[in-house]
């Protein structure tokens, strides 16, 4: 559903906020380690992060990658899903037909109108905090799969 970019991005998010709500900042070996990435690959999505306010990176010693607390809870799923992959997984083709719409569907589309529909509510009611906390319980969850 996702591309590639959109996956690591989404990890790497989620990742940093972890970190960061430990007070932690997280170089990009560490994000691509962690997110199992290639490492030039994690960097070109980083910066697309960093650039669009969803991360921020310090430099220097001391330094990293990570995410002000307060942004936590304004950071939707959909920002990140928006930077990496543009709105079409809300507007695409569950076949990944270029010719399916409304007046022509593939036999998926009305299936999976429905699915986008949800998945669209789901990535705009969850922020970075939502998937760090439940009911106000850190989750510890981050494990490498």
């Amino acid at each position: 559903m996702f591309s590639k970019s959109c996956e690591y991005g989404l990890r790497a998010a989620i990742y940093i906020a972890e970190q960061s709500s430990l007070k932690k900042k997280v170089g990009l070996k560490e994000i691509a380690n962690a997110i199992n990435s290639p490492e030039p690959f994690t960097g070109k999505i980083l910066q697309i992060l960093t650039k669009n306010n969803i991360a921020n990176s310090l430099k220097g010693p001391h330094g990293g990658f990570f995410i002000e607390e307060v942004n936590l809870k304004k950071i939707k799923l959909s920002n990140i899903v928006s930077v990496l992959d543009g709105d079409a997984i809300y507007t695409g083709c569950a076949l990944g037909l270029k010719q399916c719409d409304h007046t022509s569907p593939c036999p998926l589309h009305t299936k999976f109108i429905e699915i986008r529909e949800r998945l669209k509510v789901m990535l705009e009611e969850n922020t970075l905090y939502d998937i760090l906390y439940t009911q106000g319980e850190k989750n510890i969850f981050w494990l490498k799969r």
